[in-house]
C-alpha cells in the first residue's frame, strides 16, 4: 500500500467545480450579451456568391454590402469548384432571404467599387433552415439516446459499487464536455454549425472511455483492498493508476488536431479550424472530466449516503 502512487484529487474538488462553473456561467453570458453567431444552415438565409480576378479585401466587401443593403452579412474568399477561378461568398442570415432586388441591388454596388476585380455574379442561393433544424434535432436525439444507453450499462457494469450513480455522474460529466465546447465557440466566435455538432459527438466516445476506464479501476481496487482503505483515498488511487493511459489515449488524436490548426492557419482555412481546435479543447475537457469531475462527485455522494445512514 505504501508503494502506491496517489493523487489527492478528491481533496481539491471544490477548486475543480469552481473553474467548471466560472467558465461555462462566462460563456452563457457571452452569449446573452454579444450573441451566438448562428450559421446559415440553421438559421435560413441567403448566400451570393461572385468571381474575381486579382486580390479582394474581403473587409472592404462586406462594409460596402452591409451600407447597400442594410443587412448584417459575413464575407469568405475561396475557389470555385473546378479550382480555376477565385470566389467571394456573401452569407446573409435572414429568415425569408433576400428580395431579387436587393441582391440586384447589391451586384450593381460590388460591380461598381470593385472594377478592378471584375466581378461577376456565380451563384445565388436561398437557404432553408429546416434541414439544419432536423439535423440538430437528430443529433440532439443521438445524445439523449446515448446518455440513457451510458446510464443503463453503467448501472449494470458497476452495480457493486453503486453503478447506478456512477452512471449518472459519467453523464453529468458528458454534459459539462459539452458546455466546455459551447464555451470555445462563443468565446473564440465560432459559428454554431455542423462542426459544432461533429465535435459533440466525437468527444461523447473519448470522455465516457476514460470515465468507465476509472470505474472499472475503483471497482478492482475495492475488491483487493475492501474496507481498508477509505473511499477518497481509493478514489485517488484510482486516478492515479490510470491518469497515464487516459493521457495517451488523448496525446495523439490532440497532436494530430494541433498539427491540423497549423495546416490550417497557414492555408487561411477557417472552416477546418473550427473544428479541429473546439475538438482539442473538447477532449481536455473529456480528460479533465473523466478524473476530476465524474470520479469526485460520486465519491462525494457516496459518503453522503454513507453519512446519511450512520445518522
Amino acid at each position: 500500500m505504501n508503494n502506491i502512487k496517489t493523487l489527492n484529487v478528491t481533496g481539491h474538488k471544490k477548486l475543480f467545480y469552481a473553474v467548471s462553473i466560472i467558465i461555462i456561467v462566462a460563456a452563457i453570458i457571452v452569449s446573452v450579451v454579444a450573441g451566438l453567431n448562428i450559421a446559415i444552415e440553421f438559421k435560413g438565409g441567403t448566400l451570393i456568391t461572385y468571381t474575381y480576378e486579382g486580390t479582394i479585401d474581403a473587409s472592404a466587401v462586406e462594409n460596402a454590402v452591409k451600407d447597400a443593403s442594410g443587412e448584417d452579412c459575413s464575407v469568405s474568399t475561396g475557389e470555385s469548384m473546378s479550382g480555376q477561378t477565385k470566389t467571394v461568398t456573401i452569407s446573409f442570415s435572414t429568415q425569408n432571404g433576400l428580395t431579387a432586388d436587393k441582391q440586384y441591388q447589391i451586384t450593381d454596388v460590388l460591380e461598381s467599387e470593385f472594377a478592378e476585380n471584375k466581378l461577376a455574379i456565380y451563384d445565388s442561393t436561398d437557404v432553408s433552415p429546416t434541414s439544419g433544424s432536423e439535423f440538430f434535432n437528430k443529433c440532439l436525439v443521438a445524445v439523449v439516446f446515448s446518455a440513457i444507453i451510458m446510464i443503463v450499462y453503467i448501472g449494470f457494469r458497476f452495480k457493486k459499487i453503486g453503478g447506478w450513480s456512477a452512471g449518472f455522474f459519467a453523464v453529468v460529466a458528458l454534459i459539462h464536455d459539452m458546455l466546455i465546447v459551447f464555451a470555445c465557440f462563443v468565446f473564440f466566435r465560432f459559428d454554431i454549425n455542423a462542426n459544432f455538432m461533429a465535435v459533440l459527438l466525437t468527444i461523447l466516445g473519448y470522455s465516457i472511455n476514460a470515465t468507465i476506464i476509472i470505474y472499472d479501476r475503483i471497482r478492482e481496487n475495492e475488491r483487493l483492498y475492501g474496507h481498508s482503505v477509505g473511499l477518497d483515498e481509493l478514489v485517488n488511487m484510482s486516478i492515479a493508476q490510470t491518469l497515464r493511459r487516459t493521457i495517451h489515449t488523448n496525446v495523439t488524436t490532440i497532436m494530430a488536431m494541433v498539427v491540423v490548426c497549423i495546416v490550417a492557419v497557414v492555408s487561411n482555412v477557417t472552416s477546418i479550424i473550427s473544428f479541429a481546435f473546439p475538438l482539442i479543447v473538447g477532449l481536455l475537457a473529456g480528460a479533465y472530466s473523466s478524473n476530476c469531475i465524474a470520479p469526485t462527485l460520486w465519491v462525494t455522494w457516496q459518503n453522503h449516503k454513507a453519512n446519511k445512514a450512520v445518522k
